[in-house]
């Protein structure tokens, strides 16, 4: 599966954008429809993109999104600052409009200037689990999926793969 990351990265709003409508499309064909082999294939895309990319490279999702925060994830990070959590709160944290807690800021407060995450063993759940080309039930999870492919290039690349096989 030839690509180019940097490429793909440097103009990923732009290829996103130009992908949209034609996402759209497949994905709600995909809901009316729900191929019972969606998930197996999102996966063997996702495993076969994942051999080339390098998040190191990237951190795109660090620099633009923010994770919704759980009490564990607070409590977790917490530990890792040997902070308490109404401290980590206090520094790092507000609520959202959701009533949700985010980071204060982006880019995220861990992210460091080679890209590495400064509590990655201890990052949250929304994190780790980022960007979700590997989870179950992919159908459940494809407006997500759709908007990702703006903000990582191999969100971006496992759905173009999915478009080829699903013409």
């Amino acid at each position: 599966m030839p690509f180019n990351q940097e490429s793909i990265l440097k103009n990923i709003n732009e290829l996103a954008s130009n992908a949209a409508n034609s996402t759209n499309i497949l994905f709600k064909k995909f809901k009316r429809k729900k191929p019972k082999n969606l998930d197996d294939i999102v996966h063997q895309i996702h495993d076969e993109v994942w051999e080339h990319i390098d998040c190191l490279d990237c951190a795109n999702c660090c620099r633009t999104l923010g994770p919704r925060l759980t009490n564990l994830d607070l409590e977790r990070i917490g530990k890792a600052l040997k902070l308490k959590s109404n401290e980590v709160i206090d520094r790092y944290v507000k609520i959202d409009e959701d009533g949700d807690y985010v980071f204060k800021s982006m880019p995220c407060p861990f992210l460091m200037n080679d890209n590495y995450c400064m509590i990655y063993e201890s990052r949250p759940k929304a994190c780790r689990e980022y960007p979700h080309t590997d989870r179950k039930r992919m159908i459940q999870i494809l407006d997500e999926t759709a908007k990702n492919t703006f903000t990582c290039p191999a969100v971006y690349i496992v759905v173009e793969g999915l478009k080829k096989i699903y013409k």
